[in-house]
């Protein structure tokens, strides 16, 4: 098999499992991976985000992201932000979406760091900027 097709077959078979094990992991706050993936990016850079913003970081359509956004407020891990514009639908995370965002990092962390024992931070930094250069191409070509 060529290198770009084992590479892409292989992240393949890493997501899968990835991503069924994050869900089960999530299942017990009522959430999935894209409802995580909008909690994790309002947690990490502490601010609020409009629906817009949102959709172009994640790559997710806007429907889709205002359905997702929906459920979230409709469990209160966000919550909306007054803004002059009424068209604009800013969120951030809630008190409690903080809460519920902090302990499943601590169980993510637990997760992420057994399965990447034996993997020196100098691989896992490669394989970081490797992702890094083919999303970039990715964007680049969109």
């Amino acid at each position: 098999m060529e290198d770009h097709r084992t590479f892409f077959h292989k992240y393949f078979l890493l997501y899968r499992p990835f991503v069924s094990e994050l869900n089960r992991i999530l299942a017990d706050y009522d959430l999935h991976n894209a409802q995580w993936s909008i909690m994790y990016y309002l947690d990490m850079y502490q601010s609020s985000f409009s629906l817009v913003e949102l959709s172009k970081h994640l790559y997710v359509e806007k429907p889709t992201i205002t359905r997702t956004v929906m459920t979230l407020l409709r469990l209160g891990y966000v919550e909306q932000i007054p803004v002059s514009d009424k068209r604009e639908k800013r969120i951030q995370l809630s008190e409690k979406g903080k809460e519920v965002a902090s302990q499943i990092r601590l169980l993510l962390d637990e997760y992420e760091k057994s399965i990447m024992e034996g993997v020196s931070p100098e691989e896992q930094n490669l394989v970081i900027q490797v992702m890094d250069q083919v999303r970039n191409k990715i964007i680049e070509k969109r």
